[in-house]
């Protein structure tokens, strides 16, 4: 008995059920449910999408109260300005829900309307936006966390921020709906908490709506005389779009339609107004509050830990409800983080399926996550985390830049709909004017934004998205070019002309057998096909074809879509069947639905082998001249892991070259 065998089986099992307890098992695409297990009702899809909103109360509203320096008496119009573009905002977006029901946001909406330069933008604003609401979200959690630590451990803020990180990494690639459901207890005591808060806040301080009223009264008059309506003008939008990291995450809902319960256009629209209401409420009322009680800035704590402490410090067990309240604060960023993991790979699955990024990007894990574009964000936030040192004013700065990038295409991609949809829509104007009232505020705010903190991190936000722009061309251009040799294989070879009778016999089992690993019907496919024939001429009696429908995320969208998968794939493997039978083999095939390609062909395969004793396996593979450091990235490395795995298990694999000229 091999005893090293026995050992390595051993600890392979230990662990895969070690991944398996801490990723989770995977989901059963048989199952007639899956698709309403999976998905999201509005409260859930409020807790998992709209946090990202609601969350940035916490440091939205800070920073522009913070931009008002001694003008405070402003701060009563900010909040009323603050609620209002919420407003705006959210309207918009929910007209984008209206007219583009699968997802993807700004992305679709830029690449749609605005043409596929715009879309890229659009889209490499977003990734590198939710990178940042990750980023963003987990530094002011461990901020808010760290409101309530002695200073002498604060040293340890990046370090916890990290290990954050990579908490939320694993909760995702478990699924989506498993990482909500965890954290929907801690959205539920942020709102109650900060509604108690908000509220005392108020009633408790009436006495003092007269004086402030009288303070706006003497700070205007005396602001007038001394730096003029222009000048008060220039500092109120000053501070206003500084505090635009109050409406990032508006467009999440937008985003992640796909994981909406049905009917999804109408989950998504009450997602919205939830999210609206309470983040119009919360930031709206925090600005009241801050006047009402005269908020300080006060060294190592957020203002709304400021603002607890006050308020709640002549309540019995007072300080135990204000650090729950802002914990709750800190622990609901992190769950707004989720937004970043949620949408971003969906927005990096998008650009995928449009080569705007590697192909690998668009697919499903085992448990039906974008695994790949979660690793990916949760590596790139660790980045930042590092880099900034966790710093959240350096983070929301390059952060607003970005959101409102994304929003203005939006904005402008809409009005370019109701402009073009004029005559068919009534209420056209309506319509057109919220979409432009919304872009002369998001342009205002950008170019405010970016003109203002330009030197204090701005220029790298538009730095790194500029490099992100970059490699979309440079991918997109590669992708074309190998498309452009496939085009001329498919042109070559999908109309093969065939002479001879047709082997219309099922296949022998004690006859050699080929076993072919195809995916569509292509010149690719038809040419690894013929160098069998060419190669290892009459070798061969049987020709069995394997194909694996990916799951994808393009496919995942309902139990239409991937029965229309799974009937697009039955029919490409019946052209290749008959094609066998026409050069004279016995011929059948065997398709697998699946996530995993590798997975599935071993298995299948294995099977033939036992089935088909005499068999070998045959997959094409792409071939450049020059092979470049990027194609094993943007070309998967399938046929070779396949060819391993068989080899191991005793099958003969030959990989077939597929020259390409790019």
């Amino acid at each position: 008995m091999d005893t090293t065998a026995t050992a390595n089986g051993a600890n392979g099992g230990w662990f895969k059920r070690i991944i398996r307890m801490v990723f989770g098992a995977p989901k059963y695409l048989k199952d007639p449910h899956l698709f309403h297990k999976m998905s999201l009702i509005p409260i859930l899809a409020w807790v998992g999408l709209g946090a990202d909103g609601l969350s940035s109360s916490a440091y939205g509203p800070e920073e522009a109260y913070r931009a008002l320096g001694s003008h405070t008496y402003l701060a009563i119009l900010l909040g009323l300005f603050t609620a209002i573009t919420v407003f705006i905002i959210s309207y918009a977006y929910s007209r984008i829900i209206e007219h583009f029901p699968h997802g993807g946001g700004g992305y679709i909406v830029a690449t749609h309307m605005l043409g596929e330069k715009a879309g890229v933008v659009s889209g490499s604003a977003l990734l590198v936006d939710y990178v940042l609401t990750i980023t963003v979200s987990i530094a002011s959690c461990v901020d808010a966390l760290f409101s309530y630590v002695p200073n002498q451990f604060h040293v340890w803020k990046v370090t916890v921020a990290c290990l954050l990180a990579v908490l939320l990494i694993v909760l995702n690639i478990r699924g989506v709906k498993e990482s909500i459901s965890v954290m929907a207890p801690i959205f539920m005591v942020f709102v109650v908490s900060h509604v108690v808060m908000l509220l005392d806040g108020i009633f408790t301080h009436t006495d003092k709506l007269a004086p402030m009223a009288q303070d706006f009264h003497q700070g205007i008059t005396h602001d007038i005389s001394s730096i003029g309506i222009v000048g008060i003008m220039l500092l109120f939008l000053r501070a206003y779009s500084l505090g635009g990291g109050t409406y990032t995450g508006i467009e999440a809902v937008s985003n992640g339609l796909q994981i909406m319960r049905e009917p999804r256009v109408q989950t998504g629209k009450r997602t919205m107004v939830y999210m609206a209401t309470s983040l119009a409420f919360t930031a709206g009322v925090l600005f009241l509050c801050y006047s009402l009680v005269g908020i300080k800035p006060v060294e190592g704590k957020t203002l709304n830990a400021v603002l607890a402490d006050g308020l709640f410090s002549h309540w019995p067990f007072g300080s135990a409800i204000a650090f729950i309240t802002i914990f709750s604060e800190g622990a609901l960023l992190l769950v707004a983080a989720q937004t970043g993991f949620v949408d971003g790979p969906r927005v990096m699955s998008n650009m995928a399926v449009d080569s705007w990024f590697p192909h690998r990007f668009a697919a499903l894990s085992v448990r039906l996550t974008m695994r790949n574009g979660i690793v990916l964000m949760g590596a790139a936030s660790i980045a930042l985390l590092l880099y900034t040192k966790g710093s959240v004013s350096a983070l929301v700065v390059m952060y607003s830049i970005n959101v409102f990038l994304t929003f203005s295409l939006s904005q402008l991609g809409m009005s370019r709909l109701y402009i073009q949809r004029r005559k068919e829509d009534p209420q056209w104007i309506r319509h057109l004017s919220v979409h432009l009232v919304g872009l002369a505020l998001c342009a205002t705010i950008l170019v405010i934004t970016t003109i203002e903190k330009f030197t204090e991190g701005g220029w790298l936000t538009l730095l790194i998205t500029s490099i992100v722009i970059g490699c979309c061309y440079v991918i997109k251009g590669h992708y074309l070019s190998v498309r452009k040799g496939m085009k001329q294989l498919d042109e070559a070879l999908l109309d093969f002309p065939t002479s001879g009778p047709v082997n219309t016999h099922a296949p022998a089992k004690t006859e050699p057998t080929a076993i072919q690993l195809v995916s569509g019907y292509s010149g690719f496919g038809v040419h690894t096909l013929l160098s069998i024939v060419t190669t290892f001429p009459k070798t061969y009696k049987n020709i069995i074809f394997v194909s694996v429908a990916v799951i994808d995320s393009g496919s995942f969208k309902g139990a239409e879509e991937m029965e229309a998968l799974e009937a697009s794939a039955r029919a490409d493997l019946e052209k290749y069947v008959d094609l066998a039978q026409r050069l004279g083999f016995a011929a059948d095939y065997r398709l697998e639905v699946a996530t995993d390609v590798v997975e599935s062909v071993i298995e299948v395969c294995k099977e033939l082998g036992e089935e088909f004793p005499r068999s070998t396996v045959f997959t094409g593979q792409l071939t450049f001249r020059l092979e470049k450091f990027y194609h094993r990235m943007l070309h998967n490395e399938t046929a070779f892991s396949i060819q391993r795995r068989l080899q191991w298990d005793g099958l003969t694999t030959v990989i077939l070259p597929i020259r390409i000229s790019a």
